[in-house]
């Protein structure tokens, strides 16, 4: 239940709480009143709706997402919580159930949680082993058609990295990814020729004008350092399209001067990153006892270096992560909890709204009029009321109207989640 319903009509929403950075101010929360008028922001006041203080939002971004594997655990657990278990079991779940109806079912259902919970724009990534590619490809282009003007929805392939070869099926699967409009991907993980298959990817996204999006070191081996090779392969070659990577656990391993090192190259690079806090906080050093390496990118040093960072929620309900709604609300939370953004920069709301926007060229929220009126509003006033609950009353606002924000029941997946 929303803590209140809004009237009809032309509204001035008053006596809201913005966080400063949103409305291009100086400091942390600052009062603003929005008036809203034809599904947008606007300067002419209308019917008064005192908000007490409620926390707004620009409606969410969400830019690493899995929709295709996503609500599978019922019938797909991850058997010990391990990274390895989690491959060994999406991969026999892929293998056995997706077809078009069981990868779109479970899509549209995530989509409405993510809608509900005041998502407007998506990246998702999509598992694109042959034959894969040919049943998931077309699936998401008829549920981006059927959900446009309601979440913005991207995908990125997603192949490991001995897969990307200039010759071969993949160049087929790029070519699919190309005429579907979407991004180019793959998981970069140590091989002996890593930095020449980057390279391949780069070249192949190139020449078909698409942008990039890596998986990277996703590991707590500080060896690992895929995001550094892709750093330089960014450089050396001067691709200029977007990259993105997500991930970056070893690089919280590795010694101070070598990270930095590496934080210098994805600076200079302009690479966008996306830290994915809750899903890396259950798998990673995942072991017998008490784990005590959590894996988290080093978000607080990339910001300093200039660079774009992001959060995003990864998995959910799959057998990388067992959890999660696709609430970026919940993200924001967490990653706050996890990375310790409090007593902090004030503008880390950023990386849950604008910053990804920018990552993945999405229109970039605003709250100036003129922008459309996709808000997200919180009873909370101030940061400790809003992380100190779920936000479940929010209301969220889509072209100045609230929407109906009634969660899809587990239980209309029950049918997809039978085993022979």
């Amino acid at each position: 239940m929303d803590f209140m319903t809004l009237p009809d009509g032309p509204l001035t929403l008053q006596n809201l709480t913005v966080p400063a950075c949103l409305i291009g101010m100086p400091g942390d929360l600052v009062p603003i009143d929005l008036h809203l008028r034809e599904g947008k922001i606007n300067d002419q006041p209308g019917r008064p709706v005192d908000l007490k203080g409620a926390m707004v939002f620009p409606a969410f971004t969400d830019m690493h997402t899995h929709l295709d594997k996503g609500h599978i655990w019922p019938r797909a657990a991850n058997p010990d919580g391990s990274f390895e278990g989690a491959l060994r079991t999406a991969a026999s779940d892929r293998q056995t159930h997706w077809d078009a109806d069981d990868v779109a079912a479970r899509m549209d259902f995530a989509l409405r949680c993510a809608y509900a919970h005041g998502t407007r724009a998506m990246r998702t990534h999509i598992d694109s082993i042959p034959p894969q590619d040919q049943i998931s490809w077309p699936v998401l282009q008829e549920v981006r058609a059927s959900w446009k003007g309601r979440i913005d929805l991207q995908a990125a392939c997603l192949v490991g990295c001995e897969a990307v070869e200039r010759d071969g099926s993949f160049v087929q699967t790029a070519d699919l990814v190309a005429r579907a409009g979407g991004i180019l991907g793959m998981v970069a993980y140590p091989v002996s020729d890593l930095s020449d298959r980057i390279r391949t990817l780069l070249d192949l996204a190139g020449d078909r004008g698409l942008d990039v999006d890596f998986h990277v070191d996703e590991t707590l081996d500080p060896t690992s350092e895929a995001l550094r090779m892709v750093a330089q392969a960014v450089l050396e070659t001067g691709f200029e399209n977007r990259v993105v990577v997500g991930h970056l656990c070893s690089l919280s391993m590795q010694t101070e001067d070598r990270a930095a090192e590496t934080m210098d190259l994805v600076a200079s690079a302009g690479v966008h990153v996306v830290s994915l806090p809750m899903c890396n906080l259950y798998l990673q050093d995942r072991q017998h006892g008490t784990p005590r390496m959590r894996g988290i990118a080093p978000v607080h040093e990339l910001k300093a270096r200039g660079v774009n960072v992001s959060f995003a929620s990864d998995n959910t309900r799959d057998p990388f992560y067992a959890y999660g709604d696709l609430d970026m609300i919940e993200v924001m939370r967490e990653a706050t909890r996890i990375g310790h953004l409090d007593h902090s920069a004030e503008d880390w709301v950023e990386a849950f709204t604008t910053n990804p926007a920018r990552a993945c060229g999405f229109e970039l929220p605003s709250l100036k009029p003129g922008a459309p009126a996709d808000l997200v509003i919180c009873r909370a006033r101030s940061w400790t009321e809003l992380f100190a609950r779920p936000q479940s009353d929010r209301i969220v606002l889509r072209d100045a109207v609230q929407i109906e924000r009634t969660l899809p029941d587990y239980a209309e997946l029950d049918h997809l989640m039978r085993t022979p």
